[in-house]
């Protein structure tokens, strides 16, 4: 099932521009080769808790609350996860147009981190050269700061580092669809087991439909590959959202089955929680987009 939808997803990629495109389009790129880049392909830097192709202006700021209740099955002794929350502080500052470098910190296991977007290629249409999707990289390191489980052991400062590199693959197939492909490879210095794998591949799957000028739904999904001798039962993130624009910020609303907001925790699950069984963590993303330009 899980490779059935994975490649639906891929035949849309490849063949959609075919379909996405009505009458009148193609009678002006007949008449005009002025190339023209899609814009808004997600409004947000974040779908649920991954990344998009959105990138901010040259010169921008964006700040980010993350916030994580517990899971909704915990029950009225936790009053339904309210009592227990994960939180993280991001920052994003967009050097030009193409590059964006931000900086995190998450109070689950005490994590710092940090990264790197690019934006490699842009969907586009007319010119010389049209582009179908757009194509951004992200790498990302991160580190606990928390103390180690056992402090007896030869514990090394080197084993608190986790790596991320990923493929963002995006389409805005229309003016309410858009859709985003994330090959990845989680590696982790230090892991639970000598069978848990270091490196973990995963591909992911997101997208955001649009419901008027201001609200959205927004889902992500990850499927893991693991060594098929793990005994860590482990459980994919999945999340659904609805994104909400109110001038210089989007509020979104989230219900996941993770805790966690940092890509070498959700990712590789690390505390994720069975979506299907009702251990869902409600939670919010606040964004505020500030300009260093001069006027």
């Amino acid at each position: 099932m899980k490779k059935t939808f994975f490649l639906l997803a891929i035949i849309l990629f490849v063949f959609g521009n075919a379909y996405s495109q009505d009458l009148d389009d193609l009678l002006d790129a007949e008449l005009d080769n002025t190339k023209s880049y899609t814009i808004a392909t997600f409004k947000s830097t974040h779908i649920i808790n991954s990344h998009t192709v959105a990138q901010l202006k040259k010169n921008h700021l964006n700040f980010i609350i993350y916030h994580r209740f517990g899971a909704l099955s915990s029950g009225i002794k936790q009053f339904f996860g309210i009592d227990q929350a994960n939180m993280r502080l991001g920052f994003e500052y967009a050097i030009n147009d193409w590059i964006t470098l931000g900086v995190g910190r998450s109070n689950f296991e005490k994590t710092y981190d940090g990264f790197i977007k690019m934006r490699l290629f842009r969907q586009s249409k007319g010119g010389k050269w049209a582009m179908p999707i757009t194509l951004t990289y992200l790498g990302m390191s991160e580190i606990f700061t928390k103390p180690f489980d056992n402090p007896n052991l030869n514990n090394y400062f080197t084993s608190r580092l986790t790596y991320i590199h990923q493929l963002l693959i995006a389409r805005k197939f229309n003016e309410k669809f858009s859709l985003q492909l994330m090959p990845t490879v989680v590696h982790k210095n230090m892991v639970k087991t000598v069978i848990e794998p270091n490196d973990l591949p995963a591909l992911g799957i997101g997208g955001r439909y649009k419901l008027n000028k201001r609200i959205a739904l927004t889902f992500e999904y990850y499927a893991t590959i693991r060594p098929s001798n793990n005994i860590v039962e482990y459980h994919n993130p999945i999340g659904i959202g609805l994104d909400i624009e109110t001038g210089g910020h989007v509020f979104q609303l989230i219900l996941s089955n993770s805790g966690m907001m940092q890509e070498g925790g959700f990712i590789y699950g690390l505390n994720n929680d069975d979506f299907f069984k009702g251990d869902i963590h409600f939670g919010f993303n606040i964004t505020r987009v500030f300009s260093f330009n001069k006027q």
